[in-house]
């Protein structure tokens, strides 16, 4: 099942949770793809809350040549790196993956040659997510 937000896209995979951000993981880095960060927001929540929440982890995903295309026409962009991608356990078990919707996300900015390279990071985001 795809999902879509104004800021967002992604699906519902036939995956376990470990197994969709192992597979998340591998299609990043063949499309050239670094996890600069990942914020496991169970745990923090647990953690700082002591509250109880569903399996949830944010990885903060980087291109360097595109990054670098980027912050090379427009230095403050970097307010809106990297491009986050979340897996999460839904409310009915199953697992689903969203990718943070750079050309919605980088629009903002009002450069065309920052949507541009936004379009290039949601083509290969597109990608990691057919292949999951």
């Amino acid at each position: 099942m795809n999902l879509k937000t104004p800021y967002a896209f992604g699906k519902t995979v036939e995956l376990s949770y470990a197994e969709a951000e192992q597979k998340v993981r591998e299609e990043l880095a063949k499309e050239g793809f670094g996890v600069l960060t990942e914020i496991d927001v169970r745990k923090k929540f647990a953690e700082k809350l002591q509250k109880e929440f569903r399996e949830y982890i944010i990885l903060g995903a980087c291109n360097p040549p595109l990054a670098y295309e980027a912050l090379s026409r427009e230095i403050n962009l970097g307010t809106l790196l990297p491009c986050n991608v979340v897996i999460y356990t839904r409310d009915d078990g199953k697992t689903a993956v969203m990718v943070m919707d750079p050309v919605a996300a980088l629009s903002v900015i009002g450069n065309p040659e920052i949507t541009e390279v936004a379009k290039q990071v949601a083509e290969k985001m597109r990608r990691v997510l057919a292949a999951v």
